[in-house]
């Protein structure tokens, strides 16, 4: 149900259960948490992206929880790292990519939102739909889609339970590249093929800091700053960009 692959310095994450819409259940969650375990654990894979196995003309990147098996252990989607899907609460270093075509609502739009990155096609639509079912939006969607969009365009959002399309997502800065449909996950690769060009100790610490800013004072991101400085300039990898940038080569980045 969630495929794992990795192309070079890229891991390949795919929801993998169209069948029902990529619906999250209990399966779905744990080896969603098990292919992050896989990337943050290798050496030598430093990005990842997630996208999904979609079929038919409306095609649904992920629909959320699976609603046929809430109250059964089939039905338990979160996960002790991860949380709901596996994945929104994780703790981990390396950046992920989203790439969506088609619709991300309820649970599905969560999930991407846990992302660092949206890549989604022109066809996809994102929307928070808890409220059509007298539900909230408890993996994070609340405060996450305020974060991303701002607060009255996510209230609408929020209360009216109605999907927005991605140009709208792409203008308001949820996602980070519109393209065609068909073309998300090719996109999706070469951003994180660009991302993987660089220092892999620096790109995470760099993320690090980017996401304390959504509640860290300045006086914390200061010293984050400083922390991720010091670690930098203690690195073999700061001796070789320095070494390549004399030499007018590429970089051999180690991660160490």
């Amino acid at each position: 149900m969630v495929d794992y692959e990795v192309e070079g310095r890229v891991a390949l994450i795919t929801l993998n259960r169209p069948e029902a819409r990529n619906a999250v259940n209990r399966q779905v969650a744990e080896e969603m948490e098990a292919a992050i375990d896989r990337l943050e654990s290798d050496n030598d894979t430093w990005v990842g992206v997630l996208r999904a196995v979609t079929v038919g003309d409306k095609p649904t990147f992920c629909s959320g929880q699976d609603l046929k098996s809430i109250g059964s252990p089939e039905g338990n989607s979160m996960t002790a790292k991860g949380g709901f899907g596996g994945i929104v609460t994780r703790d981990r270093s390396k950046p992920i990519i989203a790439a969506v075509d088609g619709l991300a609502t309820a649970g599905g739009c969560e999930i991407v939102l846990s992302c660092d990155m949206v890549v989604a096609t022109t066809r996809s639509s994102f929307g928070l739909a808890e409220v059509k079912r007298s539900l909230v939006a408890g993996a994070g969607g609340l405060f996450r889609l305020p974060w991303a969009i701002g607060r009255r365009a996510a209230l609408e959002a929020i209360l009216t339970g109605e999907p927005f399309p991605a140009e709208r997502a792409y203008q308001l800065g949820l996602v980070s590249r519109l393209v065609e449909p068909g073309e998300a996950e090719a996109s999706a690769i070469a951003l994180a093929n660009k991302i993987g060009e660089n220092a892999p100790l620096a790109v995470w610490e760099s993320r690090k800091v980017v996401l304390a800013s959504d509640d860290a004072d300045e006086a914390e991101l200061w010293a984050l700053t400083q922390t991720a400085m010091k670690k930098m300039m203690g690195s073999e990898d700061l001796q070789e960009g320095l070494k390549a940038f004399a030499e007018k080569r590429a970089p051999q980045w180690k991660g160490r």
